[in-house]
């Protein structure tokens, strides 16, 4: 592919839209991303994925649909979807371009903090740097498998994931080095398990569970499994309170069991949040909980 053309962040009539058909014509896939840099969520017709696919999952395959669907799947070079009327309304509420760096034949590996480019700087080959938020986007030529914390504040970022267009960035573009690729090589995960039950007396004074039959704990914890599935965007937020929810009900009496809280954690999970990022949601419900 042609490498992007530098374009000016700073320059006052390069709105995302202009910016993402710039890219476009040099062979780099954009979709729009609007606040908190999450991509725009599912249309009407693949709401609660009824469509089949898994937005973010990695069986997702390319968007079919005329909006703006299913986030790194969307991404396209075809200015007339991008320009569409279809994603107008997109571009209108997006705050910043993203790509798709597997679909332009790049890598990028995100360093999110200072630690990671330190390391980077010992281990990885030089290569065009774009400076970020927090650390740093190191680009190299060739795509690969995208893999999420191969090392603490390390992200691989290529093949079924999208990156934030931060600009050009500075130096020579390298190809990618079996030194690159051997990061996303990593252990088998441990299986980890769900949350003990959480064993606690009943509130003062109400004496028996108050949930009265196991068919009200279950519809509940349906009910959760749904809102987390049909998150559209902000899916951290969504199972942070989905968690804190069903805690706020059910977390004092002990009904709840491993089998339940496995049920919300695989739906999180199928909706792209890691185990980690599940057990600090469900430990952060917890404390502002009390429990």
């Amino acid at each position: 592919m042609t490498q992007p053309t530098p374009i000016r962040r700073d320059h006052p009539t390069h709105s995302p839209l202009r910016t993402a058909l710039e890219l476009a014509a040099t062979g780099v896939p954009v979709l729009p991303l609007r606040v908190g840099k999450v991509p725009f969520g599912n249309c009407r017709t693949c709401a609660a994925v009824a469509c089949g696919g898994r937005p973010n999952m990695k069986d997702a395959g390319p968007c079919q649909c005329p909006a703006v669907c299913h986030a790194w799947a969307a991404a396209t070079t075809d200015p007339s979807v991008i320009a569409s009327p279809a994603w107008a309304s997109a571009w209108r509420e997006a705050v910043t371009v993203a790509y798709h760096p597997g679909g332009a034949g790049l890598t990028v590996v995100d360093l999110d903090n200072p630690a990671a480019v330190a390391w980077a700087r010992e281990i990885l080959p030089a290569t065009r740097i774009v400076p970020t938020t927090r650390g740093e986007h190191w680009i190299y030529r060739g795509a690969m498998r995208s893999v999420n914390a191969v090392r603490d504040g390390v992200d691989l970022k290529s093949t079924m994931a999208y990156a934030r267009w931060l600009g050009p960035g500075t130096g020579t573009m390298t190809a990618l080095r079996d030194v690159v690729r051997a990061l996303a090589v990593k252990e088998p995960p441990t299986v980890r398990s769900a949350p003990q039950a959480i064993a606690m007396p009943a509130w003062a004074g109400e004496g028996a569970c108050p949930h009265r039959t196991p068919a009200y704990l279950d519809r509940g914890i349906a009910m959760a499994e749904q809102r987390i599935t049909e998150a559209r965007s902000a899916v951290h937020a969504t199972v942070y309170r989905t968690f804190l929810a069903v805690l706020s009900i059910h977390g004092r009496c002990g009904c709840l069991t491993e089998a339940h809280i496995a049920r919300l954690f695989t739906a999180a999970q199928t909706k792209g949040e890691s185990p980690r990022h599940c057990t600090d949601a469900w430990t952060n419900a917890r404390a502002k909980l009390g429990l």
